[in-house]
C-alpha cells in the first residue's frame, strides 16, 4: 500500500500548494481583488500551505525512506507549527465570517468599517493568539515524560496521542488541553455563529426573492469551508477520546490536516466570479 499512499498524499499536497498559491498570487496581482475579504482569503491560504506542510512533507519523506523516526524536538517543534497555523485558520474564518456580517448587514457603511487599519490588526491578532495557544500546546506537552521510545499510532505528533503514551497520571494535562481548545476553539466559533444569526435575520427581512438569494450566494463559500473544517476538526478531536479505532482517529485527521486545504480553494474559485477570472488572467499572463 505504500507506493499508493505516496501517491496519493504527494498528489494532494501538490494540489494543495498549487491552489493556494494561486489564489495568493491573483489577489496579490489583480486591484480589483484588492478588498478586506481577498485579502483575509489570501491570508488564509497562507496558513493553509503552513497547516499542510507541517504534517504531509514528513509522512511523504517517511515512506520514501522507509524511517517513521522523529526525535522529541522535532515532535514538539512539529506540534507547535500544526497548532499555530489550525488556531490561524480557525480565527481567519471568523475574521471573515465578521466581514461577511459588516459586508450584509452595514453595506454603506462597510468601507469606513472594514478599512485597511482594522483588517491588519484583525490579521495581527490572529498571528499572536495563534502563536500563543501553540506555545501552551507545546509548553504543555513538553512537560509529560515518556518511559522509553514510544510508537504513536498516527501520521504526526497528535496531543491526544502523546497522552496516551505519556507516562504516570495524565488527568491534569487532558483537563488542561481541552480548556484551552475549549478557549481558543470556542471564541472563534461563537463570532462564526453571532455573525451568521445576524446575516440570516437580516437576509430573511430582504423582500425580493433574488435579493434574499444573492445575500445567501455571498457568504455560501465561506459557510462551506467553515463546515468542512469545524465538522472534521470536531470528529477529530471530540470523537478520538470515546473512540477505539486508531484507524478511524487517523482518517479523520486526514480530512482536517489534508482534505480541507487542498479543497478551500476549489470552494472558493467555484464560488467567486471575480476570482476565477483574476486567475483565469493569471494564468493567461503565465501561459
Amino acid at each position: 500500500m505504500q507506493p499508493l499512499i505516496f501517491g496519493l498524499f504527494l498528489s494532494m499536497y501538490l494540489v494543495t500548494m498549487m491552489g493556494n498559491l494561486l489564489i495568493i498570487l491573483a489577489v496579490s496581482s489583480d486591484c480589483h481583488l484588492h478588498t478586506p475579504m481577498y485579502f483575509f482569503l489570501s491570508i488564509l491560504s497562507m496558513a493553509d500551505i503552513g497547516f499542510t506542510s507541517t504534517t504531509v512533507p514528513k509522512m511523504i519523506l517517511d515512506i520514501l525512506t522507509h524511517s517513521r523516526v522523529i526525535s522529541y524536538v522535532g515532535c514538539l517543534t512539529q506540534l507547535s507549527f500544526f497548532y499555530f497555523f489550525g488556531c490561524l485558520d480557525s480565527l481567519l474564518l471568523a475574521v471573515m465570517a465578521y466581514d461577511q456580517f459588516v459586508a450584509i448587514c452595514y453595506p454603506l457603511h462597510y468601507l469606513v468599517i472594514m478599512n485597511p487599519r482594522l483588517c491588519s490588526l484583525l490579521v495581527l491578532v490572529s498571528f499572536l493568539i495563534s502563536l500563543l495557544d501553540s506555545q501552551l500546546h507545546c509548553l504543555m506537552m513538553s512537560q509529560l515524560t515518556f518511559c522509553t521510545n514510544v510508537e504513536i499510532p498516527h501520521f504526526f505528533c497528535d496531543p491526544p496521542q502523546l497522552l496516551k503514551l505519556a507516562c504516570g497520571n495524565t488527568s491534569t494535562n487532558k483537563i488542561l488541553m481541552y480548556f484551552i481548545g475549549a478557549i481558543f476553539g470556542g471564541i472563534p466559533v461563537s463570532g462564526i455563529l453571532f455573525s451568521y444569526i445576524r446575516i440570516v435575520s437580516s437576509i430573511l427581512r430582504v423582500p425580493s426573492t433574488g435579493g434574499k438569494y444573492k445575500a445567501f450566494s455571498t457568504c455560501s463559500s465561506h459557510l462551506s469551508v467553515v463546515c468542512l473544517f469545524y465538522g472534521t476538526a470536531l470528529e477529530v478531536y471530540f470523537s478520538s477520546p470515546v473512540s477505539h479505532s486508531p484507524r478511524r482517529d487517523v482518517v479523520a485527521s486526514v480530512m482536517y490536516a489534508v482534505v480541507t486545504p487542498m479543497l478551500n480553494p476549489f470552494i472558493y474559485n467555484l464560488r467567486s466570479r471575480d476570482l476565477k477570472k483574476a486567475m483565469q488572467r493569471l494564468l493567461n499572463r503565465t501561459a
